[in-house]
């Protein structure tokens, strides 16, 4: 059987050699991170240096990393209507979150459904800046304060959404601002500071470390925002439970390495748009969907007409290729996205959407056995529509 082809890097990317190296020597040690013996001290020390690496990836303070048990945990966690600033309380009145944000973002975290609003976007998925400036400003003019959560780079599209700007606007209308930057580390260069952002949250496996180890990182120092997890004092009490000492490692590890990924990006995006040629090649009536916005190097999101989605993966599946049609957190069935319908894609259109991700580790092989599984595939499901409508 002829090797098969993983293209789905925003889904998870490939765990990295060097992180499963650090997995197999960590998971033979013992050692609880909050215990003061020299196998306890161990683990800390882990902890500690992964956390170090994790805030210099994003330019952080080392003190503004909390580890969680994914980006999931991470969004739900900060999209809290209390937070602190300097100890104080600061209470939030609106969650207002971009038409294209993930579904652990779109669903309010621990906000009241009442209070969540959605600021539209554009057909290339870029948030309108003019509206969330707008909506801001009545909410403080009616004395109430809101925060704001927009991601760095969506998912599906890898669309990059104009953070810095949108944190500007924020703070001056009194707001602050989240952004879930879990598919642009690694990818785009993100630093805290520039962005503005007051937090941000990210995902170890997206850069090939393990599944189920996230973290929050607070940009502000004189941000909090109260756990979600209570109980015992870990992560300076600011997320309950035995820390994933393991995981953690692994995300460190990952950490440092995607920083050195930087560099590779120029050839992945190389390779992304010699995919996209190859799309355009064999089907010219396909749309690229973010084509006219900034993107990130390793994701296109494009859909042929009339070339459903569910029919294609299956096909590209049985030919060994792995790809998808959009967020991995809708796994199981295949419908169309909600990032997509909120861009003015139609329903029908919608419904044909492949998502194609790759990574430093896809190689020029992997990009001609897609342009020939693609042209397989596109040949023989437009002619078994021909023969249906004949």
């Amino acid at each position: 059987m002829t090797d098969r082809v993983y293209l789905d890097w925003n889904a998870g990317a490939p765990m990295r050699a060097s992180v499963v190296a650090r997995l197999s020597d960590s998971l033979g040690r013992t050692g609880n991170a909050s215990s003061v013996h020299e196998e306890g001290r161990r683990a800390r020390a882990a902890v500690e240096a992964a956390r170090r690496s994790v805030a210099a990836l994003v330019g952080a303070n080392p003190r503004g990393v909390t580890f969680t048990s994914g980006g999931t945990e991470s969004a739900v966690t900060v999209l809290s209507p209390q937070w602190f600033h300097g100890g104080r309380p600061l209470a939030f009145d609106r969650l207002l979150v971009s038409a294209v944000e993930h579904p652990a973002v779109a669903r309010g975290g621990r906000f009241p459904a009442d209070a969540v609003e959605t600021v539209p976007v554009d057909r290339d998925g870029v948030v309108d800046l003019g509206a969330l400036d707008g909506r801001l400003a009545a909410l403080a003019a009616d004395g109430r304060r809101a925060l704001v959560s927009l991601m760095l780079a969506n998912n599906e599209t890898g669309v990059i959404q104009p953070v810095a700007e949108a944190a500007r606007i924020a703070h001056g209308h009194g707001a602050m601002l989240h952004t879930d930057a879990v598919q642009a580390v690694g990818r785009i260069p993100v630093d805290a500071g520039a962005l503005g952002a007051d937090v941000l949250t990210l995902s170890a496996h997206k850069i090939g470390g393990p599944q189920g180890i996230g973290a929050i990182v607070r940009a502000n120092d004189l941000v909090a925002v109260p756990p979600l997890l209570t109980g015992g004092g870990q992560e300076g009490q600011a997320r309950a439970g035995t820390e994933n000492t393991w995981g953690i490692e692994g995300f460190g590890v990952a950490a440092t390495e995607a920083a050195h990924d930087l560099k590779a990006m120029a050839a992945v995006a190389e390779r992304r748009d010699r995919i996209e040629a190859a799309v355009l090649d064999t089907a010219p009536e396909a749309v690229v969907f973010g084509a006219g916005a900034a993107r990130l190097p390793n994701t296109l999101a494009v859909a042929v007409p009339g070339l459903s989605a569910e029919t294609a993966l299956i096909a590209f599946d049985l030919a060994g290729v792995a790809l998808s049609s959009g967020s991995a957190c809708s796994s199981g069935k295949v419908a169309a996205s909600a990032v997509l319908l909120a861009m003015g894609v139609p329903t029908d259109l919608a419904r044909c959407a492949l998502r194609i991700s790759i990574g430093p580790a896809t190689t020029d092989a992997d990009v001609a056995r897609f342009a020939e599984v693609f042209k397989k595939v596109h040949a023989d499901l437009t002619k078994r529509r021909g023969s249906r409508a004949a």
